[in-house]
C-alpha cells in the first residue's frame, strides 16, 4: 500500500511538472526574471528592446503545440486562435509576428544562438545555454 501511495504521489508530481513552461532567454538578455506583464508587452510588439537595447526577438511554438496553448492562456488569458487573429491584424500594421520553432529543441537552439531571443518550452527539459527567466505554473 505504501508503495502504491508512493508510485501515484511521484505520477502526480511528473504529471504536474509536465504541465509547468520555462520561459528563457538568450544569456546576452540582461534580464535575471521577467513578469507576466513583460511577457504581454514582447509578445505583443509593445517591447521591442531589451535594456541593453539588443532587439527583442520573441519565438512561439506552432499554433498547434500543447506548449503554445498554455502559454497564450497563462499569459494572455487568451486561445491560440485568438491570438493568431490578433497578429493578422497586426500584420496590415506592418508588424511582424514572433518566429515560429516547431519543438522544444529547437526553441531552445534559436533561442541559444540569437541575441535578445526569448521563448518557452516545457518545464521537464533541462536547456542548456539559456537563461531561465520564468516558470509558468
Amino acid at each position: 500500500m505504501r508503495t502504491l501511495l508512493l508510485i501515484l504521489g511521484f505520477s502526480w508530481v511528473v504529471l504536474l511538472q509536465a504541465e509547468e513552461l520555462l520561459v528563457i532567454a538568450s544569456p546576452q538578455v540582461p534580464s535575471a526574471t521577467i513578469s507576466t506583464k513583460q511577457l504581454v508587452d514582447i509578445y505583443s510588439s509593445k517591447r521591442i528592446h531589451w535594456e541593453n537595447d539588443i532587439k527583442v526577438v520573441p519565438v512561439n511554438r506552432e499554433s498547434t503545440s500543447s506548449e503554445r496553448e498554455k502559454f497564450s492562456e497563462a499569459v494572455f488569458n487568451l486561445s491560440p486562435q485568438a491570438l493568431g487573429e490578433y497578429w493578422n491584424r497586426q500584420k496590415f500594421q506592418g508588424k511582424r509576428p514572433p518566429v515560429i520553432q516547431y519543438s522544444d529543441q529547437a526553441v531552445v537552439n534559436f533561442v541559444r544562438s540569437i541575441p535578445g531571443s526569448i521563448g518557452y518550452i516545457n518545464a521537464k527539459q533541462s536547456p542548456a545555454g539559456v537563461k531561465v527567466l520564468l516558470r509558468l505554473p
